[in-house]
């Protein structure tokens, strides 16, 4: 498994490019978003991979951040997601903006990625809402405790003077999805949840506050 390549940014194509480490040059299939965002030809680099394997062949395909490498793995688990749609969709959105997407189940935002209809953005949601869910794990759990004062609610049920059970757990979800940690995560919530807030409002004002806090 190659986690990343990191030397000498080689040449630069449409969708690949060439990493020159110690005399060797990786071929790395990359979107043309990335490319954008690529220091000029001859700097250094470092682009962390995910390294593929199938009767096709082996490629690997490249990205800036860890996080769009882990976005890049979940969504080619979809089924019917291949590398290409896959790179469109982190090509035409940040991976917060992806989860937010799917948390908030809005396939409109997913369908504005080239080559996504509304059925794949569906499926996507329906396919990964839960595995986002799934990695934030004990501290998923932990988050619905917290906003459920402790008792049992209901999946719907509102709380008194903030907003539902179940928009509080899926924003904490995204958080958590996102990289912020369990306290963080569930205290922002907490602290900026009002009545009837759809779980995307929640998030949206969780975000602003931690970025504003430098979280």
């Amino acid at each position: 498994m190659i986690a990343y390549v990191k030397g000498e940014l080689a040449f630069v194509y449409e969708r690949t490019v060439v990493v020159d480490v110690n005399g060797v040059g990786y071929l790395v299939n990359v979107s043309p978003a990335t490319i954008t965002r690529l220091p000029a030809r001859g700097a250094q680099v470092q682009i962390f991979t995910y390294f593929q394997s199938n009767d096709a062949g082996q490629s690997l395909h490249g990205f800036l951040t860890q996080e769009e490498v882990r976005l890049f793995t979940l969504l080619i688990s979809v089924s019917g997601i291949g590398p290409k749609v896959a790179s469109a969709i982190l090509g035409a959105m940040s991976p917060q903006q992806i989860i937010l997407s799917i948390v908030a189940q809005d396939a409109v935002a997913l369908s504005k990625a080239p080559g996504v209809g509304k059925k794949t953005a569906q499926r996507v949601m329906l396919e990964l809402k839960d595995k986002i869910k799934s990695e934030a794990g004990d501290e998923s759990a932990f988050a619905a405790g917290a906003f459920a004062g402790g008792g049992a609610s209901s999946a719907g049920e509102t709380v008194a003077g903030g907003a539902s059970v179940a928009a509080k757990q899926d924003a904490a979800d995204a958080l958590l999805a996102l990289g912020y940690g369990r306290a963080e995560a569930v205290q922002t919530v907490l602290e900026v949840a009002e009545e009837e807030m759809t779980a995307d409002a929640i998030i949206k004002l969780a975000l602003k506050k931690l970025m504003r806090a430098g979280v």
